[in-house]
């Protein structure tokens, strides 16, 4: 797994995978902002067949107010991404590591927020 993200390898169907996902998040008080069927798009647009992928912008609205009074710009890095697809007969769910996202922003006073953000988003992956 590439070392800006943390993941897992589920050997559970597809759907019951996003459904989990999902309901993980909103426990640890994320919502899915967004929701980008990376198969259907390429299919529309490509005409093209490809594997089970779905985005899932994800926000915690208290950790996202935060960080916006700290760096106005920071939006350009929200909502947190989490990725489900199909990979060798089983599914992966990923996340973007803040911590390492947030690298590329000159400003300390993210670095205790990033730290947070990640280490519920690891909890939410690793209790699925």
């Amino acid at each position: 797994m590439p070392k800006y993200g943390y993941a897992k390898q589920l050997n559970i169907p597809f759907d019951t995978a996003i459904n989990k996902t999902i309901a993980a998040l909103k426990k640890e008080g994320f919502g899915v902002l967004t929701d980008i069927d990376v198969r259907k798009t390429l299919k529309e647009k490509l005409n093209v067949e490809f594997k089970r992928y779905r985005i899932l912008g994800v926000c915690n609205p208290t950790r996202a107010y935060q960080a916006l009074q700290n760096e106005e710009e920071i939006g350009l890095l929200l909502p947190c991404n989490v990725i489900v697809y199909e990979k060798d007969g089983s599914v992966v769910v990923s996340a973007l590591k803040p911590s390492v996202a947030f690298t590329i922003i000159d400003n300390e006073k993210l670095k205790p927020l990033a730290d947070a953000v990640e280490v519920i988003l690891q909890r939410v992956i690793d209790r699925l």
